[in-house]
Order: structure tokens, then sequence, then C-alpha cells
């Protein structure tokens, strides 16, 4: 049964206690409608008090007096520093399991084989996510109300050097992942799927599944003679607790999938799902067939987006574009049903290159996965953790 109907209390879809409205509602919109009744204000009221007090009261003139002087909170969405969703910027990374969420960028491209950019791809989702508030009207979820986020600033990678880079990404994912705080990783190169699971599975005491979207099987050893964006489940499956089994790998397609890397995921039973098997079986069959790979024996599942699993159309800002791929209806509700499932270990979003983008649409749907993947977790009660 897909996530929507998962959530509802009663067949009809109406909430106990919570007014109908009226009869001309579809079930989603009802839903949507009734559910924000129940959600809390007070987290808003703390950060319009917050904002009086760090930023001044408004000038005389101006009549709402929830407006102070400075811009210090979620209001202008074109005005502030860029952080994720404008959350708290941690200086101190130290204190990332104060948050239940801890967002950090990945600067890097050093792993890329064609059109460079993704080094600028965390700018690029931070600026967009203002755009965005933390209230979804399908999922009934406010972020801030439910959730803490803090965003971490970025890795320090070393452009000319991938292999001192991937240690320095396991070191701060595995920072994060180990303080109890869900990882969210701004890519970047899909390199850095390698040394993001490595980061996770070393604090693991079982296996580690992945769930990774994208057109490209990304698992052959070596291109151009070194570990780049082409082969992170090579090497993440070969640690000892991430085993092959537990890859899934959705969306796969087109006429850029090296030969090298198909022969490895069959010589090691990884799981492959072409956008037209998702497509027939259904989104909803197709996740739960993603869900049940991935989680087979293991302790957690790390999801691994990559925006080119996306028709070209739609992610014009990304190295290796393809046509044919996911509309972003479709890969959005299979992400709901993977998050509203069981708990995640953390995700990345990857192959964003503001560079090549078109205003701003790829980075659009970085920021759109990520929150509906927030969204889903929070309503599900898998964050905060501890509370399902």
């Amino acid at each position: 049964m897909g996530a929507f109907h998962r959530h509802h209390p009663h067949p009809d879809g109406h909430h106990p206690g919570a007014a109908p409205g009226h009869e001309h509602y579809g079930p989603e919109a009802r839903y949507a409608v009734e559910a924000e009744s129940t959600l809390p204000l007070s987290k808003w009221q703390e950060e319009i008090d917050r904002g009086l007090e760090l930023g001044l009261p408004g000038a005389d003139s101006i009549v709402d007096k929830r407006i102070p002087t400075f811009s210090r909170g979620e209001l202008p969405h074109f005005a502030g520093i860029n952080t994720f969703l404008k959350a708290p910027y941690v200086e101190d990374v130290r204190r990332a399991g104060d948050y239940d969420v801890a967002v950090l960028g990945v600067p890097f491209d050093g792993g890329t084989t064609y059109r460079p950019g993704t080094r600028f791809g965390p700018q690029g989702i931070r600026r967009i996510s203002a755009l965005y508030g933390p209230y979804s009207f399908e999922l009934g979820v406010d972020l801030r109300e439910t959730i803490t986020i803090g965003d971490l600033g970025d890795v320090f990678t070393i452009p000319g050097n991938i292999e001192k880079t991937f240690d320095q990404v396991s070191k701060a994912v595995g920072h994060v992942f180990a303080s109890g705080a869900f990882p969210v990783v701004l890519g970047g190169d899909h390199s850095i799927g390698y040394p993001t699971t490595r980061g996770v599975a070393e604090h693991l005491g079982g296996n580690l599944g992945i769930i990774h979207f994208d057109r490209h099987v990304d698992t052959q050893e070596t291109d151009l003679d070194e570990r780049m964006h082409t082969t992170p489940w090579f090497h993440a499956t070969d640690i000892p607790n991430v085993p092959p089994k537990n890859l899934v790998q959705i969306g796969i397609g087109g006429w850029q999938a090296p030969r090298p890397g198909v022969q490895v995921g069959r010589e090691r039973g990884t799981t492959i799902m072409t956008l037209t098997d998702a497509v027939d079986m259904g989104i909803e069959a197709a996740a739960e067939r993603a869900l049940e790979v991935a989680w087979d024996g293991a302790e957690a599942v790390w999801l691994s987006f990559d925006v080119d699993c996306l028709d070209a159309a739609f992610v014009p800002g990304t190295g290796w574009p393809e046509p044919g791929g996911f509309l972003p209806r479709e890969v959005l509700k299979f992400i709901q049903i993977i998050a509203d499932a069981r708990p995640l270990a953390g995700i990345e979003v990857v192959e964003c290159s503001p560079p090549y983008d078109n205003a701003e649409i790829t980075a659009l749907i970085s920021t759109r996965v990520i929150c509906d993947t927030l969204g889903c977790l929070v309503r599900s009660g898998h964050l905060p953790k501890g509370r399902a």
C-alpha cells in the first residue's frame, strides 16, 4: 500500500475531531487541509521573537510588528545568508549531535569525467532552498515545528587529490552519523558515494544497504585509471559490511552505461531496476521491491540520489544528462515511499552542476528530494530519532 494511504487514520480519510470542510476535496487535499489544523505554531512564534530580539523591531512605519529591521528567519525568501532551508549555521561541528538533522556540503568535482561544476552544487542547492518554507501541504508536515536542522557548512575537499578528499568525506560523514544526527550530504560528484557509505559503515555493527537512484550503474573498478564518479559502488561493496546483494539501483538505462560496470553488477549480484521496470511494475510495487532488497539482513540503508535519474529536460545542470529518465512526480513518489517505510541512515544528493543549470531547476529538484525525504521520515515517526 502506498505511503499516502498508510497515514490515513480512517479509510474515508477523515481525522477524528477535524472539521470536514466540504465534500469537494479530493482525498489527498482533504488529508492535507485537515492535517494542517493539527500542526503547532510554537517554533514559528519563537522564530519571530528571536528575529525581533536579534534583528531589532521594524521601523515605525511597518504595520506588521512581527517584521524586524534585519532579516533573521524564513522571510523574505530572497534575503539572508545561504544555509540549507535557512537553518542555523553550526560553526562548531562538535555540536552536530545537538540537531536532529545535520547538513554538510561536499564541494568536489575531481571525480568528474565530462562536464565539471559540481563543486558548486552545495552553494547552488543552499541558494535555491531559500525558496522553500518548512511546511509541506500534501505531506502535512512542518519541519520547523517537528525537528531541528543545522547546517555544518562544507567539508574541506582537496581539488587535486581524490583519495585525500575521500578520507575527508568519510571522516566528516562518520562524525555526523556517530553524533546521532541524520546526515544530509549536498554533493559534489558521485565519486563521494564511496566515502560517504564508508563513513557510515564503520560505525555500524551490521550491514549497510544502499538505495541508489541514477541513470548510470557506477560499478566499474576504475575510470581514466582512477576511482571516479563512475566507480563508487564497486568500492563501496568491497567494504565488508556493505554487501553487493543489498545494493539496489533504480532508473538505470540509456547510452551511458559502461559495460565493465554492468559486468561487475552481474558478477556481484547487485539489483538493477530500469525506468521501464519501475513504471511497468508501478512506482509503489517498485519501491517495495527496492526496500526488500536493500533492507534484507541490513542494519541500516543509505539513500544515494543522483539527479540525472530524472529525464534530462528536468535536470540540465548535471554532468551526464540522459533523456528518458523519471518524471519528477514519479521519483518523488518513489522517494516518499522509501522514507516512509523505515528510518534511513542518511541521504546524499549528487551531480548538481550549477554552471550548466537553467533557472536553478536542477538545484530545486535536489532541494525537493531532500525536503520530501525529511518530511516523510518525520510523518512516519523516524525523525526525530527514537520517536517511533
